[in-house]
């Protein structure tokens, strides 16, 4: 929409053309040569990283991915508040790359290079090709760092793509008022939501953005509706077909307990008096590296100071306050959930850098010192992606999560999982104590119970009895023929957690001693906390008795 770098000179029959200048051809190659070569830097350390153990939560959607494509929906024997967004994301990942945790990386690096790619779209439509490749460079970066678990494939991953996609949708559709194309938006910031709750927030920053153009220029009602319209369709059609397929599944009662009565009951837990040490814990290791994050409060700054940043100026704030928002709900803020504020970020990143090379430019001090916000950024960039060049280079993938998880067992469900599967049939199911849905992924073994994490369970919320109750009596009558017992505290939730449960917890662990026999056990490292024994372990039992 913007695009100082070009000039105007006289055509045939006194029109007017741009020729691009030179410098501005230069610019424009180099910024986007520079952003492939990042993309490609970044994708190939996704790649080299894709052997990384799963962690829960990819767990979670890699079993309930691969129920799918055995033909059982989800809500039928595994139990979640997710959408199913993130479910069949995962699902159709592995039916192109295999049921192999390296499978599904690829998958991620794909789908963390697309939302580059629009990432950078979005900032060149707006603010040029400079900022755009700005701004695809820092996204690519920030998306991929450890202090926000960019290489383990989270729903908000998912989220980011579709809302991107939506949103730049939207812009082209307010610019040329085809119907189509507000359609096509709201059918993306629907499936962001499909991904994960707080997508729907990027779909409200949609039609409140909307909204807002419509009212700077002449209102023909019968046309805004006729927009406003289609965009709401395509919001809500993704989760009206999702309703329908659940229902004619037969899961639609369970799909809405989960999704609403319980997620409700789940987003009340968290008081304010917990939120502070939560921030305080997450919040300084996601705003690293300081100097990236001090461009991108620059650019959100910018329009005060910039008339070239001050065109864009509402969707900008209206974008990063939205983002923050959605990262909000439940004030839990885990580490992955800032993944959907990075492309904001990543937009302001991209504004700074533009806008002050813009400001050097007006005031005629010569092309060095025009180029030096281009260099700065450059230099701050390589400095800080060699910051994290040892873990992403020198570790190979099974230390790389070891070093991020320490106190958890994901590198040993690995181990478990492969001894289920070499011991065990197709038609045997596993009973599971604790919350590693990654063994049933592996294994390739159904779970005994609906219940894939015992978090639930733990907390004080109203279902919680009649949630270990159906968990202990779906266990006992499947008879499963393995039982993994996870005396991780990590597994049910704190040490905290253990005691205040202990009753159920040692009634667990009553049932699998009787009838079972102690098969395998592996020790995680990192010496976690833990309940029984020396140290904590990953305890597989096998039935003994009828």
């Amino acid at each position: 929409m913007r695009d100082s770098l070009n000039e105007n000179i006289a055509g045939p029959e006194g029109t007017t053309i741009q020729a691009e200048r030179p410098a501005a051809r230069w610019l424009r190659y180099g910024s986007v040569s520079a952003l492939l070569l990042v993309i490609v830097f970044f994708a190939f350390v996704r790649v080299r990283l894709r052997d990384v153990p799963l962690e829960r939560d990819e767990g979670e959607f890699a079993y309930v991915g691969q129920l799918m494509l055995q033909g059982i929906p989800p809500y039928k024997i595994a139990f979640n508040m997710k959408l199913p967004g993130t479910y069949a994301a995962y699902a159709a990942t592995m039916a192109v790359f295999g049921e192999t945790a390296s499978g599904l990386r690829m998958g991620l690096m794909l789908v963390n290079v697309a939302a580059t790619i629009l990432v950078f779209s979005m900032a060149k439509y707006l603010y040029g090709p400079l900022a755009g490749a700005v701004a695809g460079m820092t996204y690519s970066f920030l998306s991929c760092r450890p202090a926000v678990l960019g290489i383990y494939g989270h729903a908000t991953h998912f989220v980011v793509l579709a809302a991107l996609a939506g949103i730049l949708l939207l812009l082209h559709a307010i610019e040329t008022g085809r119907i189509g194309l507000f359609f096509g938006s709201g059918l993306c910031l629907g499936l962001a939501f499909l991904m994960k709750q707080p997508g729907i927030l990027f779909a409200v920053f949609a039609g409140f953005y909307w909204l807002w153009r419509e009212w700077k220029r002449p209102f023909p009602w019968r046309e805004v509706a006729m927009r406003g319209g289609a965009l709401l369709a395509g919001v809500v059609l993704p989760f009206g077909l999702t309703c329908l397929i659940l229902f004619r599944a037969g899961v639609f009662p369970s799909f809405w307990f989960w999704t609403w009565s319980y997620a409700r009951e789940y987003g009340s837990l968290r008081t304010l008096p917990e939120v502070w040490p939560m921030l305080r814990a997450s919040l300084p290791w996601v705003v690293r590296p300081f100097v990236i994050w001090e461009i991108v409060a620059v650019g959100l700054a910018a329009p005060p100071w910039s008339s070239w940043a001050r065109g864009h100026g509402g969707f900008v704030t209206g974008f990063v306050l939205f983002s923050c928002l959605a990262v909000c709900p439940g004030l839990y803020f885990r580490p992955h959930y800032f993944i959907l504020l990075l492309p904001a970020a990543a937009l302001c990143a991209g504004i700074a850098v533009s806008a002050a090379r813009e400001g050097l430019k007006e005031k005629r001090l010569g092309r060095f010192v025009v180029c030096l916000p281009v260099l700065y950024f450059a230099v701050v960039f390589v400095i800080s992606a060699r910051a994290e060049y040892q873990k992403f280079f020198h570790l190979d993938p099974a230390s790389f999560g070891q070093k991020i998880f320490r106190q958890d067992p994901f590198l040993q469900a690995v181990e478990v999982g492969s001894f289920i599967k070499a011991h065990s049939s197709e038609q045997d199911t596993i009973g599971l104590f604790g919350s590693e849905p990654e063994i049933c992924f592996y294994s390739a073994r159904h779970c005994a119970s609906g219940y894939v994490y015992a978090y639930p369970l733990m907390e004080k919320q109203k279902f919680a009895g009649q949630m270990r109750d159906d968990m202990m009596r779906e266990i006992q009558e499947a008879r499963p023929r393995f039982l993994v017992y996870a005396d991780v505290a990590r597994s049910w939730g704190t040490k905290a957690t253990l005691e205040e449960n202990r009753g159920f917890l040692e009634a667990a662990w009553a049932y699998a001693h009787r009838n079972y026999e102690v098969v395998d056990q592996v020790a995680v490292a990192g010496d976690p906390e833990h309940l029984w024994g020396d140290r904590a372990y990953l305890y597989v039992f096998q039935r003994s008795g009828p």
